[in-house]
């Protein structure tokens, strides 16, 4: 693994670096959790699109820029250190797209990715169920062909499904054969999320904001042609989204690195220069996050080789929410008495310590990813 950039990847980085600096908006956009903040986000994302920046490392023809993976990861440290906005459909550009690229038809692609890239349908995750949260395979919620065969009819629930509040359309799996049981008998179906029969029913976080919702589905009515995937087999379908949003996609390792380096301009603004203790705890950080980052890019380096990533990506899941807790709470520590507060400059810290908090939940819980590990990874004996 070279880890100098060629000529090309720094102009790449130029480019992204000149454009984001030149229009990324003035002030902070509302969080998308909110109904005007949902809307200016969607907008951001169209005016990346226009630009071909929103999924850089698709094919052009669906409004990428046909970049590999190393350059995405470029962008991504150009755009989380200019403090551009939140994605609102990172559902769908880092999760639902990569599946459809991997398993969807030509159709597919041409009906569902263009307009993903630019935001103008935004996607839902609705995987978990009252009784499966990480546990997928005991997922209950079912759909059955129509009499002419060319609808699912689909019944049951989703909850903690992220952007339903106000995104077009979700993805889930869903129990196509009523004899099966655990992961065999699913089914990968793209719905619309305003089709007859379907509630969204918001679901209010700690802070107000509606980042989930629950959805009910009533005799909807899905075309077949939205399937995704061999019927039957949603499973292995699921396990490629799972395995982008535990692996690379999801959590770039700019993310962190940014987060990292505001921890150590807070130590330097107020941390104790005699408390041994506390700047190894913030070194340990930094060498964390720089980890992280140099690991991402060996996993990609793999990639652009024909790898793929398997259950291993369980361990990156593990590895990068589990330090981002850490992280904020080293930030938290630093601040003191501030950090009871929820405004003034502690806010983005208290703010970013609550959503870690839920890094170890989704996307599988750890606990679920260390089973993953044992088993899939390491071969140990099932007790």
């Amino acid at each position: 693994m070279d880890l100098r950039e060629s000529e090309d990847e720094r102009a790449f980085r130029a480019e992204a670096r000149a454009w984001l600096a030149t229009n990324i908006p003035d002030q902070p956009l509302p969080s998308f959790d909110t109904e005007e903040g949902f809307r200016l986000h969607r907008l951001w994302e169209a005016q990346l699109a226009d630009a071909r920046w929103s999924a850089v490392s698709w094919p052009v023809e669906y409004g990428g820029r046909g970049a590999d993976y190393l350059k995405w990861l470029i962008f991504e440290e150009e755009y989380w250190r200019s403090g551009a906005p939140g994605r609102v459909n990172q559902n769908g550009l880092f999760l639902l797209g990569p599946t459809i690229m991997e398993v969807g038809t030509d159709e597919q692609k041409a009906r569902f990715l263009p307009p993903m890239a630019r935001s103008d349908e935004v996607w839902a995750q609705a995987w978990s169920e009252p009784d499966a949260g990480s546990d997928m395979a005991s997922i209950r919620s079912r759909a059955a062909l129509s009499d002419d065969g060319s609808e699912w009819i689909v019944n049951g629930q989703k909850i903690w499904a992220s952007r339903a509040a106000w995104a077009d359309w979700c993805f889930g799996i869903f129990r196509t054969d009523p004899e099966s049981s655990r992961h065999r008998g699913l089914t990968f179906i793209l719905i619309p999320l305003d089709s007859a029969g379907i509630t969204v029913r918001p679901i209010a976080q700690l802070d107000g904001e509606t980042g989930f919702a629950e959805i009910f589905f009533d005799d909807v009515p899905v075309p077949v042609d939205n399937t995704l995937g061999e019927v039957g087999h949603g499973w292995s379908v699921a396990m490629s989204t799972a395995g982008f949003e535990r692996g690379v996609s999801l959590r770039s390792p700019a993310r962190f690195n940014v987060a990292v380096d505001r921890l150590i301009e807070l130590w330097n603004d107020v941390g104790d220069p005699t408390d041994d203790t506390m700047r190894d705890a913030v070194t340990e950080a930094w060498m964390q996050a720089e980890g992280y980052r140099l690991h991402t890019l060996m996993t990609v380096t793999k990639l652009l080789e024909g790898d793929h990533i398997g259950s291993e990506s369980s361990l990156n899941k593990i590895f990068w929410s589990e330090m981002d807790v850490r992280t904020h709470e080293l930030a938290l520590q630093l601040l003191g008495p501030d950090a009871e507060r929820v405004d003034g400059p502690a806010q983005r810290w208290v703010d970013g310590f609550l959503f870690s908090l839920s890094g170890p939940i989704y996307a599988g819980t750890n606990e679920i990813q260390r089973n993953i590990i044992a088993d899939r990874v390491l071969n140990l004996p099932r007790v």
